[in-house]
């Protein structure tokens, strides 16, 4: 070795490892924290998205970030001004007692480091809380804290509120790397928060939309009607299903309920439209169900491009002394149901005919049951029966149980308890449902229902 070589200093290995570690260490941060995120926006945009689950699935995710006993969202009271004080205090990590003990005090009013932080919105790291200039202690009942991380919370250029989390588990205090997560996790609740208020904002106003599209059922008397729709639980699905009922001659009703194909804005638009259509070829029409139903297929086929749709038609007409009956076409529909004066649901059954918008060349056909006065004739969508956990046997059955169960109540409380029941779908699907009850006296026939 030459003298030149033995004064050459030796290969940095360890701070070159150290370095690799510390870049390792820097790419299972990222992922966690990428982890944390991806679960907090799923929370914001799920259909069943509630802000204030939004909120405490943040505090939660930031104190899982850093090892922190406690946390707490502190929301700011905008309608109070800039100083106002917080409008909501979400506080996670206390104990069942801890929260009895706490339970009456009201929000904290923006004093000492909450306050701190909401006048100064800057990140707000303290290893002791106690020797802070601007700590004012804790209310009676309050667990005692010792060490700090708070940050502001920003949404379109406004501060929204302020995260914190308080007193790791190990008891070390708060680094810059935990200051660095929070503050990255802060930027996306931001993002999360504001999405989750736009989702509620979209869900109200789709629900508004659909809700106008389908109608109130007219003064139907002598016949008592009620009908519920509910939209879909995912916000900007909007659905196809709609039903009327209206009178077509002063002792006879006829009643209808559909689903068009599809979960978007031209499945709203079209069922809007053939309710319209329906609803013209039935006024003052004796013609039959299935001969409505046939006459609607050919319209929508020849001047709209109304999707695939499937519809039950019905008429109750009276038959004899306390006898109606029902006569209806399905294009494809499900079964209506009969619940009889001693209570006893069941399916009127039969061979569905092809749905609306599939082939207008195959004839369609009339099928007709008894109905004694006192009964109940209900039609519904698929929303009410289908659930992707079980077949659809299953729901059917359930929807039979159901209407025994509350065949006694109120017509209006009937099918709120028949939606109310039904099994949670995916989401994806709205539902409505139509009831109607005969007079308790049939008059005599008519001269055109005694024709037929």
């Amino acid at each position: 070795m030459t003298e030149n070589e033995s004064e050459q200093p030796p290969t940095p290995v360890v701070g070159l490892a150290a370095q690799l570690e510390q870049i390792a260490d820097q790419l299972v941060l990222l992922a966690r924290v990428q982890e944390r995120l991806h679960g907090l926006f799923e929370a914001a945009l799920s259909r069943d998205v509630d802000l204030q689950a939004v909120l405490r699935k943040i505090v939660m995710t930031a104190m899982d970030l850093v090892g922190a006993r406690y946390g707490a969202m502190g929301v700011l009271d905008t309608d109070r001004g800039e100083n106002g004080g917080l409008a909501e205090f979400i506080a996670v990590g206390l104990s069942k007692q801890q929260l009895a003990d706490i339970q009456g005090l009201s929000f904290p009013e923006g004093r000492g480091l909450l306050g701190h932080l909401i006048h100064d919105p800057v990140p707000l790291r303290v290893d002791d809380i106690s020797e802070h200039p601007d700590s004012v202690g804790f209310p009676p009942g309050h667990p005692e804290m010792h060490s700090l991380l708070g940050v502001p919370i920003h949404i379109r250029g406004e501060i929204y509120g302020d995260l914190y989390v308080a007193d790791r588990f190990d008891g070390s205090p708060f680094s810059v790397r935990d200051q660095t997560m929070i503050v990255a996790l802060a930027g996306a609740a931001g993002l999360a928060i504001d999405d989750a208020r736009l989702f509620r904002q979209l869900r109200l106003r789709a629900e508004e939309f659909q809700r106008l599209l389908v109608p109130r059922l007219p003064d139907l008397y002598p016949f008592e009607a009620a009908a519920v729709y509910r939209p879909a639980p995912t916000p900007s699905l909007l659905g196809g299903d709609w039903y009327d009922a209206l009178l077509v001659s002063e002792d006879t009703c006829a009643a209808v309920i559909g689903d068009v194909l599809g979960h978007d804005i031209h499945a709203a638009a079209a069922m809007s439209q053939t309710r319209h259509m329906l609803r013209a070829f039935l006024y003052d029409s004796d013609s039959p169900p299935s001969s409505i139903l046939a006459r609607l297929d050919r319209a929508l086929q020849a001047i709209t491009d109304t999707p695939v749709t499937t519809a039950c038609l019905a008429r109750l007409e009276p038959e004899a002394p306390a006898i109606w009956t029902l006569r209806w076409s399905s294009a494809g529909h499900c079964p209506p149901m009969l619940i009889t004066p001693d209570g006893q649901a069941r399916y009127l059954s039969v061979d569905s005919d092809l749905p609306l918008g599939v082939d207008i060349t195959v004839p369609r056909r009339d099928h007709t049951h008894p109905v004694p006065a006192g009964s109940t004739v209900v039609l519904f969508t698929d929303g009410l029966i289908e659930c992707p956990r079980q077949p659809i046997d299953v729901g059917l059955e359930r929807l039979l149980a159901l209407a025994a169960e509350h065949a006694e109540r109120p017509l209006r409380a009937f099918v709120q308890a028949l939606t109310e029941g039904h099994p949670s779908g995916d989401g994806r699907d709205d539902l409505a449902v139509l009831a109607l009850r005969p007079p308790q006296a049939s008059p005599a026939p008519n001269s055109a229902t005694a024709q037929r």
